[in-house]
């Protein structure tokens, strides 16, 4: 408040007490007062009130008592129908997907009610029932599976004696899981409070796994070591090849924050910082910058640049100051960041060494924000390149620069660079030539719209090996989330080629379940002899269109295997097409599926935006 304070004495000219003397009286650490400092002058505006009395909101009419008392009566028969289904832990409250799915279904025979007091009679938050009601938003929140670090738990000593008491506490476990709806670690808790039985989570969740009622989720393994290939990239001598990249660093000046891009230029062989340029965004004129300083500092020009992928680093412009140097430029391994390990670990190197840059000065903000970066970046590498390296028998990058390599040398290396040149521009000709024409005239149009950089239509035409339904898919996926502010920031086109690369592999991925369904389905499998069994009564056509939507969603993310996900979002999509010739018909049970499908918060947010995806484009056919 004191720094806030000072903030808005400063244009009134009136008196106040230095930064440093209300950080030394209060105690408080720089970085934390300044940001709730910040936090403040943002929720002041809020707190002021119009001058008057306080507008008058008109009630909504009261409902009936006959459908309040319904409402009410059926969740509370429904809560004691299914222990666990609702629960309140302090200020925060759990629910069960089933419990979502009914309370959804009930919110849609009782549509007229007003939603404020459909949640009041429902005992649910408002503010937690309206995304359960929405087709667009998904909750991103963890796993309710998922058992915690830290709660180990010794099971009970096996005395002969107490055999059968556990025996008997076992089945007591198995048996309330049979009517538990709620999440594991509520029912955790339920076991360890309500029935008094001294298991831990781990060993609760080992016997509901032994006997097979519950199947733990694994989590993702780990990529295979790297240190198979490491020193696997080929350096000649010093000045034959650079490495370019750029990276975000912030610079504080009393309460306002700059953000600005540190381009860096790095030598391959020796790892000496040659070449830096201070901007504020990482583009074309960056890279050119830094270019120029590092031909400024050594005196000469590399034979190679290495640059990632990023549609600014291959411009004409970037090629017209290459060319009169008789550097080549050379394009960085997709996928494989290590390929560029000189200039990221430079970067890992200047965040371990530098302090966060913070200044309290008045004029020209910005202006001494940047002059400021270069000078500790300039200063730093100075400082690392006199550095000795214990891997270079105690040379510096500065003794390692001056070696000088012979004309043979220089040849061999100017040969090499060029050759791997000619294969990553033959590499894409060939790419280029399997594209075909419709689909990059809709990428170009799609690309002009977004506003996306691709100068050399490299990305479109990697994006064009993909099948039209992968694409246009990802198309919209891309813009949904622009639309919707949740794109990561800065993002480029590359990041619509990795959401069309995964939708393929996802598409993939489904067609071959689909097949392998299909054959199952021919043999006359016993497992899908018995779903076939449950889609009929799941499809009976005595059943509403709700009962039949939300048993099959429930199945279906359910499932602990793909081939019954699938067969039962099939069954669904197959549901909806009967049921619902018209286009409107089928769009509305379309948006009750989906709903029904974002509640349920036992699928991860990729699970749900799945299934979403599979109806749709089994509902809505482009070919």
């Amino acid at each position: 408040m004191l720094l806030l304070a000072r903030k808005l004495c400063q244009p009134l000219a009136l008196a106040h007490p230095s930064s440093e003397a209300i950080l030394a009286a209060t105690g408080a650490s720089k970085s934390r007062a300044y940001e709730l400092a910040t936090t403040l002058s943002e929720l002041l505006p809020t707190l002021a009130r119009p001058c008057g009395r306080p507008t008058t909101h008109v009630a909504a009419p009261p409902s009936s008592s006959a459908a309040t008392n319904d409402i009410s009566s059926a969740v509370l028969r429904y809560v004691m129908e299914h222990p666990g289904c609702a629960r309140v832990r302090g200020e925060r409250q759990g629910y069960s997907d089933a419990f979502r799915h009914f309370i959804i279904a009930l919110r849609e025979q009782h549509g007229g009610l007003c939603l404020e007091e459909f949640a009041e009679l429902c005992a649910i938050p408002l503010g937690t029932l309206k995304p359960w009601l929405t087709t667009t938003r998904v909750v991103p929140v963890c796993p309710p599976d998922a058992v915690r670090d830290g709660d180990e738990a010794s099971a009970p000593p096996q005395h002969s004696g107490e055999h059968q008491a556990q025996l008997a506490q076992i089945e007591t476990i198995l048996a309330a899981w049979k009517l538990w709806h709620g999440t594991f670690l509520g029912f955790a808790d339920h076991v360890q409070h309500q029935l008094r039985l001294p298991f831990g989570r781990q060993l609760i969740a080992r016997i509901l796994q032994t006997h097979g009622v519950r199947l733990a989720r694994k989590r993702a393994g780990r990529s295979p070591d790297e240190l198979a290939l490491r020193s696997a990239f080929e350096t000649f001598f010093p000045g034959a090849q650079w490495v370019g990249d750029g990276k975000t660093v912030r610079v504080v000046i009393g309460d306002d924050s700059f953000a600005f891009n540190l381009e860096l230029q790095v030598d391959a062989h020796s790892g000496a910082w040659v070449g830096l340029s201070v901007r504020d965004t990482e583009d074309s004129a960056a890279l050119i910058e830094s270019l120029q300083s590092g031909v400024a500092t050594t005196g000469a020009a590399p034979l190679a640049e290495l640059l990632d992928n990023k549609p600014s680093n291959h411009t004409p412009e970037v090629d017209a100051v290459l060319a009169p140097l008789g550097t080549m430029r050379m394009r960085a391994t997709l996928a494989r960041p290590q390929n560029k390990a000189h200039v990221e670990g430079a970067f890992g190197l200047f965040s371990q060494s530098v302090p966060p840059i913070a200044l309290d000065i008045g004029k020209d903000r910005r202006c001494v924000a940047r002059e400021l970066l270069g000078l500790v970046a300039v200063t730093f590498a100075r400082a690392i390149n006199h550095r000795p390296r214990t891997d270079r028998g105690g040379r510096s990058r500065i003794d390692l620069y001056k070696d000088i390599a012979t004309d043979e040398q220089i040849e061999l290396a100017r040969q090499a660079l060029k050759e791997r040149c000619r294969r990553q521009e033959l590499a894409h000709s060939t790419l280029q030539a399997r594209q075909r024409p419709e689909v990059l005239a809709l990428l170009d149009q799609h690309f002009e719209h977004l506003g996306l950089l691709d100068p050399e239509r490299h990305v479109r035409l990697a994006i064009a090996r993909y099948p039209l339904d992968a694409i246009v898919d990802g198309i919209a996926i891309f813009t949904g989330k622009r639309h919707a502010n949740t794109l990561p920031p800065d993002v480029d086109a590359r990041y619509l080629l990795g959401i069309v690369r995964n939708v393929a592999a996802k598409i993939e991925g489904a067609c071959v379940a689909a097949a392998l369904l299909s054959l199952r389905l021919q043999m006359r499998d016993r497992m899908l002899a018995l779903l076939a069994v449950e889609q009929v009564a799941v499809c009976a056509p005595s059943r509403s269109d709700g009962e039949i939507i939300t048993d099959c969603v429930v199945r279906a993310l359910g499932a602990e295997r793909s081939i019954d996900r699938l067969f039962w979002l099939s069954t669904l999509a197959d549901a909806i097409q009967q049921r619902a010739p018209a286009d409107q018909q089928r769009h509305d049970l379309f948006a009750a599926a989906a709903r029904r499908i974002n509640a349920t918060f036992r699928a991860s947010p990729s699970e749900r935006q799945d299934a979403v995806r599979f109806l749709a484009d089994r509902l809505v056919q482009l070919i």
